[in-house]
């Protein structure tokens, strides 16, 4: 029954953690220009495990309990992906940002860590699929049960950054060009922008 558990949570939060988003776009650009890697995986992972330890013991029913939070969560993410992909927008438009983004001096640690923890602790949909999604597939579980789960999915996730993180380095020759950062970050402008919509209806 442990292993099942372990396998169910490391399956389910895989299938989830996968889908384009935010905090994955984030990650593969830091990635990509090989700044402040460590720490920027390392808040991802340990995030995703706290918010699967929250899901798993409970915390999904208080969520659904006070819908209010979620509406506010909602709105404040909303905001705050319009403003990043602005940011990212004018970095495709700008060919004096492109040199900038393509190698040049980056964002402080302070700052990149402030945007990341924005981007993933302002997203209502972390909440909806790690804290009441996988908090509901655990349910079932008795108690070692749904430690194992939990410890599952953070495996799965940690892996899953890692991986992004510090692979992205070998798609550095396909952004050997501004060109490439231009069509990188129009894309993340869009997918924000698409994710805000999304948010809002």
């Amino acid at each position: 029954m442990t292993t099942t558990a372990f396998v169910h949570g490391f399956s389910s939060t895989a299938m989830l953690i996968m889908a384009i988003g935010a905090q994955n776009a984030f990650v593969l650009r830091q990635g990509l220009r090989r700044e402040h890697v460590l720490p920027v995986v390392a808040l991802c992972a340990l995030s995703d495990a706290i918010l699967l330890q929250a899901g798993v013991w409970g915390m999904g029913g208080l969520l659904l309990a006070r819908p209010e939070w979620g509406l506010w969560m909602r709105w404040a993410g909303a905001a705050f992906l319009v403003v990043y992909a602005l940011q990212a927008g004018s970095r495709a438009l700008a060919p004096g940002q492109l040199l900038v983004s393509a190698g040049g001096p980056g964002a402080s640690l302070r700052g990149t860590m402030l945007t990341l923890a924005a981007l993933t602790w302002l997203n209502p949909h972390v909440y909806l699929d790690t804290v009441v999604l996988l908090g509901t597939m655990a349910s079932p579980y008795p108690a070692w049960g749904r430690a194992a789960f939990a410890t599952g999915g953070a495996l799965a996730s940690a892996m899953w950054f890692v991986t992004l993180g510090y692979g992205a380095r070998w798609l550095a020759p396909l952004f050997a060009s501004p060109q490439a950062w231009r069509v990188l970050d129009g894309v993340t402008a869009l997918t924000m922008l698409a994710l805000a919509v999304g948010m809002v209806i």
